[in-house]
């Protein structure tokens, strides 16, 4: 039988975690917790290194590039990301309070509550050293590898960013579904996994919306810059919207991206430098899913949500997220550093922003890449060339 994808466990994984929390016996919720709080402190652990292994290659390959073509492309993404960012800040804010009650949630139960279960035992794990250092040390040593076109040591953080991507897939991720698990296993017994439930229903639906105006938004504005018609564009890059669905990977969609760019009638070499480019770059569809996802969970707590404490957490996104590797939830892995150094998140709330984050990944990559080809469409222009699908038929497939 075909292997489950991680979309499916997670889900199995909340139903069975569910079922346990309500009619499972104490001892088996204990042991779950248990695990939690390893996997928890492993995690709290890894993260600096995490931050590294993305940041650290993904600006020295960037400025391998350098170049007028690079610095127009990568500050387009990057403001496009905090622009959608902030947008959907704002609409949250007006959003959310009408269905969630704020402060519903205890995430950092205390012993008094009558409803809160020990682990067995506990294991501490601290980082060797926090996210800011992990944040700067990774500034310095991108920038420095870039200028002095250090060849050995991009080689050396390449590779070690091919071990921290081995350690997410092989050790994170199959382990995530027995966390999560754990995390609604917990919330079940508590009596709040219902209202997380039926707030982060809605919240989807808000974010799947937010996800389609964003689109068409970028393609208007790709349309007004480069010409053409915003929604022939929608519809050409349609089937690689589906792939990504499909695929949960911007890389992976890569070559139909570029297939329907071309049909576009962008150049193929600027279409062949920006796409691959803002695959790990531009991760609007993300930054929605995150920001909104993040704000619920503040919300449930009882944490107060302002634009001045978001904003540089959005400003941030756009760095961290830096080519996050290739692994489904490979953005939200990348935000867990400044989730807690900048929102505050504690275990739980991290451990269900993780699985949040999943449950809808399919489509933030969707909309990613989507904003990608709007992205070619005005660098395209920038640089003096007219849509032109004919002059690509020949790579058309």
């Amino acid at each position: 039988m075909k292997k489950l994808g991680l979309l499916p466990r997670l889900i199995i994984a909340i139903v069975v975690g569910i079922l346990i929390g309500l009619f499972g016996p104490a001892i088996i919720v204990r042991i779950l917790i248990t695990f939690n709080g390893l996997f928890g402190n492993f995690l709290n652990f890894v993260i600096p290194l995490i931050i590294m292994g993305f940041v650290i290659p993904g600006i020295a390959d960037l400025g391998t590039e350098a170049g007028k073509l690079l610095a127009i492309t990568a500050g387009i993404a990057y403001l496009s990301q905090v622009i959608f960012g902030s947008i959907t800040f704002f609409v949250q804010s007006i959003l959310l309070p009408n269905f969630i009650k704020v402060g519903s949630i205890n995430f950092d139960p205390s012993a008094e509550s009558g409803k809160v279960l020990e682990p067995l035992f506990e294991s501490p794990m601290d980082p060797i050293f926090s996210v800011t250092t992990a944040l700067i040390i990774s500034f310095i040593l991108g920038v420095g590898i870039a200028a002095v076109k250090g060849e050995t040591l991009k080689k050396a953080v390449h590779e070690f960013s091919d071990i921290i991507e081995k350690l997410i897939a092989n050790i994170v991720i199959p382990l995530l579904p027995i966390h999560i698990c754990g995390i609604f296993a917990n919330m079940a017994y508590q009596g709040t996994v219902a209202t997380v439930l039926s707030t982060f229903s809605k919240v989807f639906i808000i974010v799947i919306i937010l996800h389609w105006l964003t689109i068409t938004t970028q393609f208007s504005v790709a349309s007004a810059v480069g010409g053409g018609n915003p929604f022939d564009k929608i519809k050409k890059i349609f089937p690689a919207y589906m792939t990504a669905v499909g695929t949960q990977s911007s890389a992976a969609t890569i070559p139909v991206t570029l297939n329907q760019t071309y049909k576009m009638g962008v150049n193929k070499g600027i279409a062949d430098f920006v796409i691959p480019l803002c695959a790990t770059i531009h991760l609007s569809g993300s930054t929605i899913t995150l920001t909104s996802c993040s704000m619920a969970i503040l919300m449930l707590k009882g944490e107060a949500v302002s634009f001045g404490s978001y904003f540089p957490f959005i400003l941030m996104l756009g760095v961290t997220m830096v080519a996050a590797p290739g692994v489904p939830g490979g953005a939200v892995m990348a935000a867990l550093g400044i989730l807690q150094s900048m929102l505050g998140f504690t275990e739980p709330m991290t451990a269900l922003i993780i699985a949040l984050y999943v449950a809808q990944d399919s489509f933030g990559t969707a909309c990613n890449i989507s904003g990608d080809a709007g992205i070619a469409c005005i660098v395209n222009k920038i640089s003096g060339f007219k849509l032109d699908p004919a002059a690509n038929a020949e790579y058309i497939s």
